[in-house]
């Protein structure tokens, strides 16, 4: 389907531009959402009609973005979490959860403008993305732990998981003598009284 975008849409094309998409994305996103109009000579006429404010609008929607865009970058989203002891969540984060993080420090942010390139199934930190306008984007960190001090590690730079398994030593390792009867208790092992059963 044709259609004129009326925003600046990512890996399509900005204001003004007339873009070919598959239908579904056409019926049920873009046009419901007000992001673009069919491209036919009425739906022309009447863009051509408006550009002016529809432009002039995008620059007040993109002006207050940028000033909530200082408030939002590099803000940290602390997020507890049961997982197992490799550190793999029983679910995963999704955007809503970054996003009630985010409303909860003050931030003017909706579902619809946090990215997630893929779902959050680990414990650490990971680095999001929030389009807070199709041209203004920053990004924040969700901290996802198992417990506040876990958290407050990973902020500073700590790897959770690499340091637990760190501390662990190889476990119970048993001298091997080659050349043992099966069943034979080493002489290192014996006390000095004690002889063997068969001497």
């Amino acid at each position: 389907m044709q259609i004129i975008l009326l925003e600046r849409i990512e890996k399509l094309g900005t204001i003004g531009d007339e873009v070919t998409v598959k239908d579904g994305y056409a019926r049920n996103f873009l046009l419901p959402n007000k992001k673009a109009l069919r491209a036919n000579n009425a739906n022309r006429k009447i863009f051509e009609s408006n550009r002016a404010k529809i432009e002039s609008d995008n620059e007040v929607r993109r002006d207050e973005a940028q000033a909530e865009a200082g408030n939002v970058e590099g803000k940290e989203v602390v997020l507890i979490r049961a997982a197992s002891n490799a550190g793999q969540l029983y679910g995963s984060v999704s955007v809503r959860d970054i996003a009630e993080g985010l409303v909860a420090q003050g931030c003017k942010v909706t579902k619809a403008m946090v990215v997630l390139d893929r779902p959050i199934k680990f414990i650490g930190v990971s680095t999001v993305r929030v389009q807070l306008h199709p041209e203004v984007s920053v990004t924040v960190k969700a901290n996802v732990a198992r417990s506040a001090d876990e958290a407050e590690l990973q902020s500073k730079g700590v790897d959770v998981i690499d340091a637990m398994f760190d501390g662990e030593s190889g476990g119970f390792t048993e001298a091997y003598d080659p050349n043992a009867e099966p069943g034979e208790i080493p002489t290192d092992l014996l006390d000095d009284d004690a002889a063997p059963a068969d001497a």
